[in-house]
């Protein structure tokens, strides 16, 4: 369960990008925003002169065919020998005929040329309008996205005050949908919503160095930390156990006149004082019975360490286990993690007949009375005549 001071370093390194102006999912967005930007400029600008192209195409080929018709008709009028004279003492090279069958066979390859390049402009256009199109409709959708990531960014932001400063009490769905919206593999989603439902010294350090180093960008800073973290650690492992002296060694180092001769050591029999729960610790022990600690708030831990007796925790998963009773039921009613009586109730309702899934659905039952109490009110539907199997727990 426990990571290592690198990957926190790394996770928080990813979340505190998220937080700031230099996030590499804004960053991302506006890259992404201005690439489309100049798409869409690029196709306007094409779209313009493909346009214009196309309408000079046309219109040559819509002229083409209409002069070229009235010179056909014009040069199959003439006749040559009409105009013999003239040609031949001029020496005009002058040939209606001939002109006009090269006319009729050249005029319809160049209008079916010009169409072509008209129907390639054309499918060129809509190539472009398409881009052009993509373009804008990737602007808009960036923009309602960049809109959904400050938000996002803002709500996060939220979540770290709040855990910063001791006061979040949000449970792990709230951050699974937040950080659903950003790049998290589920083993990031489950250790960044374990920082800010139970923010620990990590955090805080974390936080601080970035505050003491306003004359440098995030980014600097983030650098430092990760480079912090991938370096060798000198660091001693201490180990905090509180030990306490016996009386009688006690006396002995009291009344023993210390010189400056060598002293004997002795052997001094310890007696250790029983280690204190935290909330680390607790969430250990949620984890070795089966239990997800991130589908509680921090306040329901709380709950559980003001009245923490492990061997009772364990006591009551079990029972939960061997009736086959969902474990789901302790996220909702958080006190019966720590029911004394829990044991006793969930085999009186056994006893009279009562199904796993009855209790499921109205685990209220097991909230709602003692055991002396649960006990009275099964007596009492059996003295009125009633079957207490028949009866549903929510008239109980």
């Amino acid at each position: 369960m426990k990571s290592s001071t690198l990957e926190v370093t790394k996770l928080l390194d990813k979340l505190y990008n998220l937080r700031g102006n230099d996030s590499v999912v804004l960053k991302e967005m506006d890259t992404k925003k201005a690439t489309a930007e100049e798409d869409l400029n690029r196709t306007t600008e094409e779209k313009g002169a493909l346009q214009e192209k196309i309408a000079g195409l046309k219109e040559d080929n819509e002229a083409l065919s209409e002069q070229g018709k009235k010179l056909s008709d014009v040069l199959s009028k003439i006749d040559k020998n009409d105009y013999a004279i003239v040609i031949d003492k001029l020496k005009i090279s002058f040939d209606p005929e001939a002109l006009k069958n090269e006319l009729d066979e050249s005029l319809p390859k160049t209008i079916d040329r010009l169409n072509k390049e008209i129907q390639e402009s054309e499918d060129k256009l809509v190539k472009v309008e398409e881009e052009m199109s993509s373009a804008i409709t990737t602007i808009e959708e960036l923009g309602i996205r960049r809109d959904a990531a400050i938000e996002a960014q803002e709500k996060l932001n939220e979540y770290f005050d709040l855990a910063l400063s001791g006061n979040i009490n949000i449970t792990r769905d709230s951050i699974t949908a937040l950080l659903e919206q950003f790049d998290f593999s589920e083993e990031e989603t489950r250790e960044a919503a374990k920082i800010l439902m139970f923010p620990e010294d990590a955090l805080y350090d974390y936080d601080n160095r970035l505050k003491n180093s306003e004359k440098k960008s995030i980014s600097e800073v983030l650098k430092e930390a990760k480079s912090e973290a991938e370096a060798p650690s000198n660091e001693k492992v201490v180990v905090e156990e509180v030990k306490e002296v016996d009386d009688k060694a006690q006396s002995f180092v009291e009344n023993k006149e210390i010189t400056p001769e060598v002293v004997e050591i002795k052997e001094v029999p310890i007696q250790e004082v029983k280690k204190v729960f935290d909330k680390e610790d607790l969430m250990d022990l949620f984890t070795e019975v089966g239990l997800d600690y991130l589908d509680y708030t921090t306040s329901d831990l709380e709950e559980v360490l003001k009245h923490f007796d492990e061997k009772v925790i364990r006591r009551n998963v079990a029972v939960f286990k061997n009736n086959n009773l969902n474990l789901d039921i302790f996220a909702e009613n958080i006190n019966l993690l720590y029911d004394r009586e829990l044991e006793a109730k969930v085999d009186r309702l056994m006893r009279i007949g009562k199904s796993a899934l009855d209790i499921y659905l109205n685990p209220s039952v097991l909230t709602k009375y003692d055991y002396r109490n649960l006990d009275k009110a099964i007596i009492l539907l059996q003295n009125s005549g009633l079957d207490p199997k028949k009866v549903p727990l929510m008239a109980y």
